[in-house]
């Protein structure tokens, strides 16, 4: 993952995205940096649009947002009219 951040810190700067400036940040963290999973990295990332892939991801919500819908909105104006047809009805034998 921290080959993604730095190619993505990289991106953000506007510099290129070689194998010498990833091992360059992840160095510079004082990780060291694996071989295989830069060249990985860079080589998977050549023909990818970054600023294209960033806007087709999907970003979801940390907490869900409670907001009410039409239709429950609609069922709770029938329950009303359902519960008031009972009052009604109940005067009558009352």
């Amino acid at each position: 993952m921290e080959m993604i951040y730095a190619a993505l810190l990289l991106h953000s700067l506007g510099k290129e995205i070689t194998e010498e400036n990833i091992k360059k940040i992840i160095e510079a963290t004082g990780e060291k940096a694996d071989e295989a999973k830069v060249k990985a990295v860079v080589s998977n990332l050549k023909n990818i649009n970054i600023d294209e892939a960033i806007k087709q991801s999907v970003v979801q919500p940390t907490a869900p947002v409670a907001q009410p819908t039409a239709e429950k909105k609609e069922e709770k104006k029938e329950e009303k009219k359902e519960e008031e047809s009972v009052a009604g009805l109940s005067a009558l034998f009352g």
